[in-house]
């Protein structure tokens, strides 16, 4: 070969592509078709909507979630978020920046969250999309031979083959009220033997229940998914505690916590009012509870009053929400003078229960004096006080038969001006100087009912008034429950049904015989767990033969 030739040979030949190492529009080969706006887009739909990014998506929002359990959060408790943040002025500020104080309004867990709704909807929607057309496929037309099958069966029927074809359609469609749903599709075929006689055939189908179960079940997790999101935009739930006699009205301002979705507007409660009547707890001997009722009188905008009562487990349905008992104990009427002789506060006091026998505790700030330092009470309750060989006190009833308040007085500063939020059932000691006793110990001071005592370095005066009791009622709306209770019903019915709905194919052969007789001939196609195939398909044989149909219990052998 000459060198000429060679060289036109090589200039002849296509030259190779070399792919690119590194590409920014992540294409190997230069002068490969382009995706596109449309193309991309569509590659982004399928990775969003792929069951693995669900899953990832879920695994994230779990662990997005650890922060909000571990960290404190501002919409459960502002006045402990605030503290965290002044006992960690290096970390707490870009904690807070981050949004892991308030890690469920924060947007890169809302980004989750939505982006997990989207995936979960888009695996969804064409899973039922596919389940509902495979739901309305047409029943197949029996095969030519049924000689392959195993279990297939012969038989004679009197019956002329319009009548046994008639046989076996009412057979197939099952009971007169819930056939549609458990019975058998049917399809009948006019056509010519393979030895040219005529011959009918009968196809049965019954599994589109199964297509249905799943139609109903994709759907219904999309409506559940649809009712939590709805649920949780327009949900509110509150917490208030009320002394007997006092009223409560139906108010944002009026409750001691209250949190609420983000689409909830306040204004839209209904401004009714609920007064605690009286609280009755019941206790055995032993001091045991037996029974605890809050008698309430309500009344809405234009109604007239309404008596009423709530028991633990028995709440008040009011306003579209239910107002639950979560709490009880004992709240004492306490009238403090200060050095002056002036009233500086006078009025119920929550106390919270320690133990079952109400051992309560509370605390009672008086920063309204009229000279002189601030006051702090902290103050132990003993509803029926015993007295030890070793002179500690304790309660041995939760009722009040000996009722006593050991007190003890603070004075300096109780940070109210600070602008900080404090909980109430605690006492800032920061600024606060304890009032000593005569000893140079801390001052302890025991009151009973009815009683009035000095504080030392003329201070003032306590009065304890009176022992009412106090209920925490809690109350919660949520207008997307009846619609989770009904697509999670509706859910537990779809998987029901695809799990356990029976998927089969019956198929008759008739050919007419001698006279008006007709020869029967069948087969089944089902899953090897289903034996009550064979049963089916005699039972159907036996109607088609004018036949006593086989009792449902009978087994494989008998028939």
């Amino acid at each position: 070969m000459s060198e000429s030739t060679a060289d036109q040979q090589a200039v002849e030949q296509p030259t190779l592509e070399q792919p690119k190492r590194f590409s920014a529009d992540n294409y190997a080969y230069p002068s490969a078709p382009r995706l596109g706006v449309r193309g991309w887009l569509r590659w982004m739909w399928r990775q969003v909507t792929s069951m693995r990014l669900a899953l990832v998506l879920l695994l994230l929002l779990g662990l997005a979630a650890i922060p909000g359990s571990l960290l404190p959060q501002w919409p459960q408790n502002a006045a402990k978020t605030q503290s965290f943040l002044d006992n960690n002025p290096g970390i707490g500020p870009w904690l807070d920046r981050a949004g892991l104080l308030d890690v469920f309004g924060s947007a890169w867990f809302t980004s989750i969250y939505v982006l997990l709704f989207l995936s979960l909807v888009g695996c969804i929607v064409p899973r039922a999309v596919a389940h509902g057309k495979a739901a309305l496929i047409p029943v197949s037309s029996a095969p030519r031979s049924l000689a392959r099958y195993e279990g297939r069966l012969e038989a004679s029927s009197p019956l002329s083959t319009a009548d046994a074809v008639a046989a076996l359609r009412t057979w197939g469609k099952g009971h007169a009220v819930w056939g549609w749903l458990t019975g058998y599709r049917v399809r009948v075929d006019e056509r010519m033997a393979r030895d040219g006689a005529p011959e009918t055939a009968v196809a049965l189908e019954q599994g589109s229940l199964r297509e249905w179960g799943n139609l109903l079940f994709h759907s219904a997790l999309v409506g559940v998914l649809c009712a939590l999101a709805v649920g949780s935009a327009y949900t509110y739930r509150g917490q208030a505690v009320i002394v007997e006699g006092q009223t409560f009205t139906n108010a944002a301002v009026d409750y001691d916590s209250f949190e609420s979705g983000r689409l909830f507007d306040p204004a839209w409660l209904e401004p009714f009012t609920l007064t605690l009547n009286e609280f009755d707890p019941v206790f055995d001997v032993t001091g045991r509870p037996m029974s605890f009722t809050a008698d309430v009188t309500y009344m809405e905008p234009g109604d007239p009053a309404t008596d009423a009562n709530i028991r633990v487990n028995h709440p008040l349905e009011i306003d579209g929400g239910k107002i639950y008992l979560q709490g009880n104990g004992y709240a004492p009427v306490l009238t403090v003078r200060d050095a002056d002789g002036n009233v500086a506060f006078s009025g119920s006091t929550p106390f919270l229960p320690q133990d079952g026998n109400y051992t309560s505790t509370g605390v009672v700030k008086i920063p309204d004096v009229t000279s002189g330092p601030q006051i702090g009470l902290v103050a132990t309750l003993y509803p029926t006080a015993a007295q030890a060989v070793d002179g500690t006190v304790s309660s041995v009833n939760p009722q009040s038969i000996n009722p006593i308040i050991l007190l003890s007085a603070y004075t300096g500063d109780l940070g109210l001006d600070a602008g900080v939020p404090q909980n109430v059932y605690q006492l800032d000691e920061t600024e606060l100087t304890p009032v000593l006793g005569d000893d140079g110990a801390p001052l302890v001071i025991d009151i009973v009912q009815g009683q009035t005592i000095t504080l030392p370095d003329g201070l003032g005066t306590v009065t304890w008034d009176s022992l009412p009791r106090f209920v925490a009622l809690d109350l919660r709306a949520d207008p997307s429950l009846p619609w989770v209770l009904g697509t999670s019903l509706a859910m537990l019915l779809g998987v029901s049904v695809s799990l356990f709905a029976p998927r089969r194919r019956l198929w008759f052969v008739l050919t007419p015989g001698d006279g008006e007789s007709t020869l029967v001939e069948a087969a089944a196609l089902a899953p090897p767990h289903d034996e009550a195939a064979t049963r089916a398909l005699a039972s159907a044989l036996a109607v088609a033969a004018g036949l006593p149909v086989p009792r449902p219990g009978a087994r494989q052998e008998e028939l």
